[in-house]
């Protein structure tokens, strides 16, 4: 098959000017929102809670979630939701602007839940559910959640942390101990499936979704209702864009369906496919864990015609995949984390109809950013897109001054999506967000003529193992706390599937030795399994450091991937 025509500018503006002047749904005005003046969609609904009652009623009782035997249509989802958002607020007292933390693996019940808090006006907190008793405990003394919803093995985590934190436990699907109430019991016990009466602003909160950075904590990003909306309707407008590029054939197939393979606490999860599948009336076929060949399958079966995964995912798909092929498939998106170059001729050469495309987005913006696909993602697989229409504006600075094209710089974001801020974190909000509205990502890039973006590298001291953000300052005060360590370095390691990889470089205190094993294992008492470092060197003399004392990292990662590391996991 033929490789897909690469984007003709000139035919995309036309199609854009089109739906800007004949559909209302993406009608463009301007509104004040902090301080400052956006362009917002007029006719987008007022809240997230609006726009899941206009889908419950457009798409009614066609399947939307499908988890192993289980069916349940739009409409259902949104009466269990309502109902669960009455007994929040009946029997557990939960109220509007309320804070309530899910804690739970990819079920029903979390898509349930997280529809109910915003339903009830509440700010929902999904916290990493790879998380362990002490991540945990941070998240929610910070977001100050007093009821949190969870299944059985979270349970067992958070249930210590009740009577410190003043919590009331909702036990969701599996059996556990140490649970308040029971969540099928309070659906079913619920006076209404009406949606709750309450008045949502667009700019009011509805979400604290926690990310890794440089500082040693994650940083819980406030969302708000307007910020989401703006990117649900921001992809619809693009999607609706190429729709009318390519003849009316629309790029979610002609009976969408989407594979969920990746963790709804994640905004790519969340957004890109679990609320984007809502507004648009695509079927959502859920996973209990991730595994390629089950991934194929299921693909097969339900005739799915969309996957977004990150890429150690598609790139595992395309390996797991027998020969009949996946043939209903017609797009394989990537998020989360940079796409290798050459895995994408792969994936284009592996399947007949379905074409690769990537879309960068970060928790700050809601996902939303750039997305690039087809042609265009075939013939520039370096670049991660151009800014999403109509809403986004993207620019490079450097040193407070915006770089020309080809020139790299600090990437920075500016559209309604962008978050609040920082929760309980004003100086690093400040640092963030500039006086006019402009995000400033950490990340470094450059533009092309075309408003095409390449990522080139990052500020933060971060690494992204599969499309997790690990704070590389977080592991090493954990390493620390390890009697035997004297000096602790995390750096990223490359790979060919996860993109990066946690490595340590380690220098033992005098007199001691360090059993890279137990040290290992002493790390992962503590953190979550994807922050555990899987290559470790011990290092024969005191590390390096800079003028300013600081570690200098980037010699200590090049002499340490020169030779090969004391443990490899």
């Amino acid at each position: 098959m033929a490789d897909p025509a690469p984007l003709d500018p000139a035919k995309a503006a036309a199609a854009a000017f089109k739906l800007l002047a004949e559909n209302p749904m993406f009608k463009v005005g301007e509104a004040e929102i902090r301080g400052n003046t956006y362009r917002v969609f007029e006719n987008a609904p007022a809240s997230l809670a609006g726009l899941f009652a206009n889908a419950a009623a457009t798409h009614g009782e066609k399947e939307f979630l499908l988890y192993e035997d289980e069916r349940i249509s739009f409409a259902e989802l949104w009466r269990r939701a309502c109902r669960l958002a009455h007994a929040l607020h009946d029997e557990l007292g939960v109220k509007q602007g309320d804070a309530v933390a899910l804690a739970m693996r990819n079920y029903p019940e979390w898509c349930v839940s997280y529809m109910a808090v915003i339903a009830l006006g509440g700010v929902v907190v999904p916290l990493n559910a790879w998380w362990k008793e002490e991540e945990l405990h941070y998240g929610l003394k910070d977001c100050g959640a007093k009821t949190v919803i969870a299944d059985g093995r979270r349970l067992k985590y958070i249930a210590p942390l009740k009577g410190e934190l003043g919590l009331t436990l909702v036990l969701a699907r599996e059996e556990g101990e140490g649970a308040d109430y029971q969540l099928d019991t309070l659906i079913a016990g619920a006076k209404s499936d009406a949606a709750p009466e309450v008045d949502i602003h667009p700019d009011d909160d509805f979400c604290i979704v926690y990310t890794s950075g440089s500082t040693g904590h994650p940083k819980g990003v406030v969302l708000t209702h307007r910020g989401a909306v703006s990117t649900l309707f921001s992809w619809t407008f693009t999607a609706s864009i190429l729709k009318e590029l390519r003849g009316g054939v629309s790029p979610f197939g002609e009976n969408p369906g989407i594979l969920l393979a990746i963790p709804l606490f994640h905004v790519t999860g969340s957004h890109s496919i679990f609320l984007l599948s809502y507004l648009i009336g695509r079927r959502m076929a859920m996973m209990y864990r991730w595994d390629p060949k089950e991934a194929a399958d299921l693909i097969n079966r339900e005739k799915l015609t969309n996957f977004v995964g990150v890429p150690s995912q598609s790139f595992e798909l395309m390996q797991a995949v027998g020969p009949e092929g996946l043939p209903s498939l017609i797009d394989i998106g990537s998020g989360g984390a940079k796409r290798p170059a050459d895995h994408v001729r792969k994936l284009a050469d592996k399947f007949e109809n379905g074409k690769p495309s990537s879309g960068y987005g970060l928790s700050e913006t809601n996902a939303l950013g750039c997305v690039i696909s087809q042609g265009d993602y075939l013939l520039r697989p370096d670049s991660t897109g151009r800014p999403v229409p109509p809403l986004t504006d993207i620019k490079i600075v450097k040193d407070g001054a915006d770089m020309p094209r080809g020139e790299v710089g600090e990437i920075w974001i500016r559209s309604p999506a962008n978050f609040r801020g920082y929760h309980n974190l004003p100086d690093e909000t400040a640092k963030s967000i500039t006086p006019d509205g402009w995000f400033r990502t950490g990340d470094l890039g450059k533009m092309d003529e075309g408003d095409y973006l390449y990522i080139v590298d990052r500020m933060k001291d971060l690494i992204i193992r599969g499309g997790e953000n690990i704070s590389c300052l977080e592991v090493e005060n954990r390493v620390y706390e390890h009697g035997d360590v004297a000096e602790a370095v995390v750096f990223s390691v490359p790979d060919e599937v996860l993109g990066e990889r946690v490595g340590l470089v380690v220098y033992p205190k005098e007199g001691m030795s360090i059993d890279v094993e137990d040290l290992r294992r002493f790390i992962a008492e503590d953190l979550a399994e994807f922050k555990v470092p899987e290559r470790i060197w011990i290092s024969p003399a005191k590390l390096p450091r800079l003028g300013t004392a600081k570690f200098d990292k980037i010699t200590v990662r090049k002499i340490a991937l020169q030779h090969p590391p004391a443990l490899s996991a």
